[in-house]
């Protein structure tokens, strides 16, 4: 038997591993100063490369103004409670109607985080007879919604579509079995790497295979597209998306984030996403 602290000492991840030379410099380090592309670290200014600040809304004058406004006349924590029990506003509702218009989809609703969002999007969209097919460079947050959820689930390389048609051809043939259905995940933008998802050709095997598609579009919202409405838009592919999700801090330089769909799947996630519930 092993203790866990000791545990933990001896096997501190590929990321504790470094933290005494990194930490303050390739990891945690202190920036000071407005946001912007030129900031100050170590007494010195640097160009910022990883900032949240896609559209430069982070000190926007008549964004900082609302905020402002916003906070003298309701002040830091209205309304108090989960929204489902005691804090739900026509704020909130006029924000999701805005945002499911905006990237053309008839129902929203807004999440606290983005992480947390999708995870329980993916718990609340599934059951244990349904199987799921996900790119392989998919982001952490679907990784741990897959590993929360009870549904069977098939990886396919990364923006492969062949791959993809064979992965969906198995999960097919254990869908039926099981009586299922198959969801599809996939990201808009991949942040790591920059490329996108294709979104086309995935919607084209549609044609051929029977399934629901999810996208996370964290870094395309906002940027991608002829409006800014993301990556479907972009692809012109923007009505054959049947869950789309995206974030607040990127593009809009802030935090929280929506889901997008039919009105009676928002339903079912307001009243299935468990973070939703109980915040």
């Amino acid at each position: 038997m092993k203790d866990i602290f000791e545990r933990i000492k001896e096997t501190p991840g590929p990321l504790g591993q470094f933290q005494g030379s990194a930490d303050g410099y390739f990891m945690f380090p202190q920036l000071e100063g407005e946001i912007a592309p030129r900031m100050h670290f170590n007494g010195k200014e640097v160009l910022t490369w990883s900032l949240n600040n896609y559209l430069g809304l982070a000190n926007h004058p008549e964004v900082r103004k609302a905020d402002a406004e916003a906070a003298k006349e309701w002040g830091m924590a209205y309304p108090m409670g989960a929204r489902m029990m005691s804090g739900d506003t026509k704020y909130h509702k006029k924000l999701e109607q805005d945002l499911a218009d905006f990237v053309s989809k008839p129902s929203g609703y807004l999440m606290n985080f983005g992480y947390q969002g999708m995870i329980s999007i993916i718990d609340s969209l599934v059951s244990r007879h349904d199987v799921i097919v996900y790119d392989a460079e998919a982001h952490a947050c679907i990784m741990d919604g897959l590993r929360l959820c009870w549904a069977k689930r098939y990886v396919y390389q990364h923006n492969n579509m062949e791959s993809l048609k064979k992965q969906l051809q198995q999960a097919t043939k254990v869908a039926e079995e099981q009586n299922g259905g198959v969801l599809v995940i996939t990201e808009g933008v991949y942040g790591m790497a920059g490329d996108l998802g294709k979104l086309d050709e995935i919607v084209a095997l549609k044609k051929e295979f029977n399934f629901r598609l999810l996208i996370d579009d964290a870094h395309g919202f906002g940027t991608m597209g002829k409006t800014g409405a993301g990556t479907g838009e972009h692809f012109g592919v923007q009505n054959e998306i049947d869950v789309y999700f995206a974030t607040f801090a990127k593009s809009m330089a802030g935090i929280g984030a929506f889901v997008a769909s039919k009105r009676e799947i928002v339903d079912h996630l307001r009243c299935r996403c468990r973070w939703f519930l109980e915040l």
